[in-house]
């Protein structure tokens, strides 16, 4: 149990924090506490999850990881980032073995859904966090707007809308899922 204390969090320190009802985030050292999730925000969230989850065992791609699942993008200071939802390619889970605590290193995919607090300048450090940790592809489900971007390092943004299909390229290869279904 963590006692309060000033300075910088490490993500030990955050892996020990007691249940209080809330989610946190060490970004940079500073514990960040966010509010749990409304109920569309986990529809959204869990509609893409399904869909990946489906299409990653179907193929033996790697893991799929549901919200929570913290991933330590950086040190000194710690830097624990979670996701809505994550994938990482085979090849890295079966290198890296059993993990404890934290997975170290950014997830291949991370899907955020933009919750109604959520500030867009808060939404954009977290994508710029995910891109420069290594995560090849981000994306933003926006219930507001019933969008989905798609953010790749050094490319421009790509919105989808309900027309459209969403395509893992090459970062989880064959799988589609409509926009619509995600809003369905």
């Amino acid at each position: 149990m963590m006692v309060a204390k000033t300075g910088l969090v490490t993500a030990e320190e955050l892996l020990d924090l007691p249940d209080d009802g809330y989610r946190y985030e060490l970004v940079r050292g500073e514990l960040r506490k966010m509010a749990p999730a409304g109920i569309y925000h986990g529809e959204l969230a869990l509609n893409v999850a399904f869909s990946l989850k489906a299409h990653v065992m179907a193929n033996n791609l790697g893991k799929v990881y549901a919200a929570e699942t913290g991933f330590r993008i950086g040190a000194n200071p710690d830097h624990v980032r979670a996701p809505d939802v994550a994938f990482i390619r085979r090849e890295r889970v079966e290198a890296a073995g059993l993990v404890e605590g934290y997975w170290p290193g950014a997830p291949d995919l991370a899907v955020e859904v933009i919750s109604p607090n959520d500030r867009y300048t808060e939404v954009e450090e977290k994508v710029s966090d995910w891109l420069d940790a290594g995560t090849l592809l981000v994306i933003l489900v926006n219930p507001r707007n019933r969008t989905v971007g798609l953010r790749r390092a050094g490319k421009d943004p790509v919105i989808l809308t309900e027309q459209d299909t969403l395509d893992g390229g090459a970062v989880v290869p064959g799988w589609r899922l409509a926009v619509k279904e995600i809003f369905s």
